[in-house]
């Protein structure tokens, strides 16, 4: 009987923690999408430790009972012991699985295409098209008519080094690919990732909250001039951006 009565204990635990994984919550950070991945983690994280103590608990309990034991002895089955890892394991997994689902399904992690063109539908969302090649970015501004770049050429020529500038508090749709080999869109602190791929489109939807200049990074080895393959994403305040607009190379981006 206490076996069938743990079960749905464990469902309901699995249910109230999995409410949790809450988008509002990712205001706190420089990004909703930095929010939502450090949200998740820590929950995780939560959820792991409790599970680590207890095995390691046994662990040590055991070690220390039969430490001056010279044989083992046969172990006998133990049905109800079984059913509750069996169970808990179940439940463990489902916390997981709900959790990690919560978070990934949303746009601002993984991004689809129909995810971009909803937002760029939307007012006042700014488009940036990344572009890598070796060994320098590309930021082109569609709906400006503005394109900036940053990092070094194949033949060392130096392109330039613009910042990737984009308004606070503002929704930002960035479509990234590759004009050769293999690249990445890596900006970690405000938790963007995606493959910059030849003859692909792929989408980073999100919204960055504070003000500031973030290192961009190609985290996918591109060639001898991979590790000089750097950018700068400036997020500065909307009339700043407009000013930015206007004129790119005579005002001053100090985020």
């Amino acid at each position: 009987m206490r076996g069938k009565r743990l079960v749905p204990v464990l469902v309901a635990a699995v249910g109230f923690l999995a409410a949790f994984v809450d988008p509002v919550a990712a205001q706190q950070y420089q990004s909703v999408t930095e929010g939502l991945i450090r949200n998740l983690n820590s929950m995780l994280l939560a959820a792991a430790l409790p599970v680590t103590l207890l095995v390691e608990g046994i662990l040590v309990y055991t070690v220390w009972k039969f430490r001056n034991s010279d044989e083992a002895k046969p172990t006998k089955e133990n049905r109800r012991l079984e059913i509750t890892w069996t169970v808990a394991t179940a439940v463990v997994l489902l916390f997981v699985g709900v959790a990690a689902y919560g978070v990934m399904a949303q746009p601002s992690v993984t991004a689809t295409q129909a995810d971009a063109q909803e937002a760029m539908a939307e007012d006042d969302t700014v488009v940036v098209d990344a572009v890598g090649v070796q060994w320098y970015w590309n930021y082109d501004y569609p709906e400006e008519n503005l394109t900036v770049s940053s990092g070094t050429a194949t033949s060392g020529v130096d392109v330039g080094n613009q910042p990737m500038v984009v308004p606070e508090d503002t929704k930002l749709v960035i479509r990234t690919e590759s004009d050769d080999v293999i690249h990445a869109f890596h900006a970690p602190e405000i938790g963007l990732k995606a493959d910059a791929v030849p003859g692909q489109t792929n989408y980073l939807i999100t919204e960055v909250n504070e003000k500031g200049s973030y290192q961009l990074y190609c985290a996918e080895f591109c060639g001898q001039g991979h590790s000089e393959m750097l950018g700068t994403i400036a997020v500065v305040e909307e009339d700043k951006y407009q000013e930015w607009v206007e004129d790119p190379e005579n005002t001053t981006i100090d985020a």
